[in-house]
């Protein structure tokens, strides 16, 4: 297994690619999209990621990495392409199915470049059964016999955005071949940088791992959110009642926030859902309750800024979560998308974001502030926290801030003028 071909070169796909070339594998990185290859071929990166760029950069002057738009004979294919999801029927309140079409576009792609002794290796997250279902028909097609001659895994990532290139060699790894064969020569593979454990099973298991481990996660910030809109009832501060309740020795609540975005959390659990819609109503649940908060931040903006005539109102953060630049499913979009929906006058910015990705952006915070009434934090950014209250005051017309994150120094806020609020504090302007 010397030579790999890596179809999908996203946030998985290129660090993985890049990390294999710097390994001794010769990779063939391909992705559909003309602008990723040419900015990759011309030595750049088309994603933000600590590190990422001199890793790229790495792969790619040691010949060990090319860019392709279309996949070549190779003797290991690795599937890292989109699996979004889709609303069912358009009703918000059906079960979301997934969008499998980049999967089975990428498993008909290769199909023709197989021989005997392959492996192909799906590592895009995906609804119990999509390996065995729905790759394994398409490659079949070959004429090859799939599991003696054509072996197949599935090998989800399990990494964190902003530590990607540390957790896809330090975390345990999960292979899941439609046989033993099949997930021990996965094994085989991922050893070659992997130091977590690696961990054997089959296809079907592997693909249900991932989805409950993010399923776990998005449970747990459901709760979370219900206890800060409780909190907000009650007129208490939700962040301090889970900083105590989290002493107790076996209870870990996570944070409220402003909704669930990124592609695995806010996805991931319905693809449990879409397998077993009669059976998951906690699931679906916890899912409509993160997905209601980007509304619930938007009211609180509005009572924030009753009684101001034509406020405007700077958003500060665009991304799905702190210190990336990733914007899908991103809640934060969605509460600036809803402002402006509403009629309010926003100015949108993230200092992660460069490109246009939202008509009410600016590129600049001292744009974002000018003349504003209002500040909502929706992103908890290094810059965000180290800003305080030291940019220049005389910039912003208003004295309100509402932190849906819990990321401002309040007490230094309040000293220079500013009535501070924040998500699961009853609503009250400068409770703590």
């Amino acid at each position: 297994m010397k030579t790999i071909c890596i179809l999908g070169l996203g946030y998985i796909g290129l660090p993985t690619a890049s990390m294999f070339a710097t390994h001794g594998f010769h990779v063939i990185g391909v992705d559909i999209r003309q602008q990723v290859v040419d900015t990759l071929n011309n030595g750049d990166v088309h994603i933000q990621e600590p590190g990422l760029k001199t890793l790229v950069q790495a792969a790619l002057h040691s010949g060990n990495l090319i860019v392709r738009a279309q996949p070549e004979h190779a003797d290991v294919f690795i599937i890292a392409v989109p699996t979004p999801f889709v609303h069912a029927n358009g009703n918000q309140d059906e079960v979301k199915h997934a969008d499998l079409s980049y999967v089975q576009a990428a498993a008909e792609s290769i199909a023709a470049c197989l021989a005997p002794g392959n492996l192909v290796v799906l590592e895009s997250t995906s609804p119990p059964g999509t390996t065995a279902d729905t790759v394994v028909p398409i490659l079949a097609r070959s004429g090859f016999e799939i599991g003696k001659e054509i072996f197949v895994a599935y090998c989800p990532e399990r990494v964190l955005p902003g530590q990607i290139l540390r957790e896809l060699v330090s975390n345990d790894r999960v292979m899941g071949g439609i046989n033993r064969a099949s997930a021990e020569m996965a094994r085989e593979l991922y050893r070659a940088f992997v130091e977590g454990e690696i961990l054997l099973t089959d296809a079907t298991t592997a693909e249900m791992v991932k989805l409950m481990e993010n399923t776990f996660r998005d449970v747990n910030i459901a709760l979370a959110n219900e206890f800060a809109r409780v909190a907000e009832h009650l007129g208490i501060n939700v962040w301090e009642a889970i900083e105590i309740a989290n002493h107790h020795p076996r209870v870990k609540i996570l944070k409220p926030g402003p909704g669930v975005g990124g592609h695995c959390i806010a996805v991931d659990p319905w693809f449990i859902a879409e397998a077993a819609p009669d059976v998951t109503p906690l699931i679906q649940t916890a899912r409509r309750v993160n997905d209601a908060m980007p509304g619930h931040v938007v009211e609180l903006v509005k009572q924030a800024v009753s009684g101001i005539e034509q406020p405007v109102i700077a958003c500060l953060g665009l991304t799905y979560k702190a210190d990336v630049d990733d914007t899908r499913e991103s809640p934060a979009m969605e509460v600036v998308e809803l402002l402006c929906t509403a009629g309010l006058n926003v100015r949108a910015f993230d200092p992660n974001v460069t490109a246009t990705v939202i008509p009410s952006q600016v590129h600049c915070l001292d744009d974002a502030l000018r003349d504003a009434d209002a500040l909502v934090v929706l992103v908890g950014h290094r810059e965000f926290k180290e800003m305080d209250s030291a940019f220049d005051i005389s910039l912003v017309r208003g004295r309100l801030v509402l932190d849906v994150c819990n990321v401002l120094k309040v007490e230094e806020w309040e000293r220079a003028g500013f009535s501070v609020s924040k998500l699961g504090s009853g609503g009250v302007t400068g409770k703590k």
